[in-house]
């Protein structure tokens, strides 16, 4: 993690501490894992990346889903938070036919008082992935 202040001249300043762990995929992109600021944590979208191999971990959504998922229980635990903690997420999913076995999936990793949520079809995933899942936990 890195401490990194962020604000201006006239803005006054808030902490953004970038979380990065290896009990997740690296950033495939010009991103952060995640970023700590102002009692959030706020959590890039994780694909269904086996953290070790790099490389896609199944492929079926709910498969996908759940190893997303997984990746964001890394990243927030690496964080000091939890699933428990999540606040909204956002599920991007390469096929809206695929929701109903991806909610069963997430059902089972937020079984109580599940944090607010949006789910879309979005047509096309990087790397070819099916399913996308980001997340807002508190810190």
């Amino acid at each position: 993690m890195r401490d990194m202040p962020v604000g201006g001249a006239g803005r006054g300043s808030m902490d953004r501490t970038v979380i990065a762990t290896p009990g997740a995929p690296a950033a495939i992109g010009a991103y952060s894992q995640a970023i700590r600021a102002n009692g959030f944590i706020f959590v890039s979208g994780q694909l269904g990346i086996d953290p070790v191999s790099g490389k896609l971990s199944a492929m079926t959504p709910a498969e996908q889903a759940r190893q997303a998922l997984a990746n964001i229980a890394a990243i927030l635990e690496a964080a000091g938070s939890g699933l428990d903690r999540a606040v909204k997420c956002t599920v991007l999913l390469d096929s809206i036919g695929d929701f109903a076995d991806v909610n069963a999936v997430y059902a089972g990793f937020f079984p109580n008082d599940p944090p607010a949520r949006a789910a879309y079809a979005v047509g096309k995933l990087p790397l070819g992935a099916l399913v996308e899942i980001e997340a807002i936990a508190l810190a």
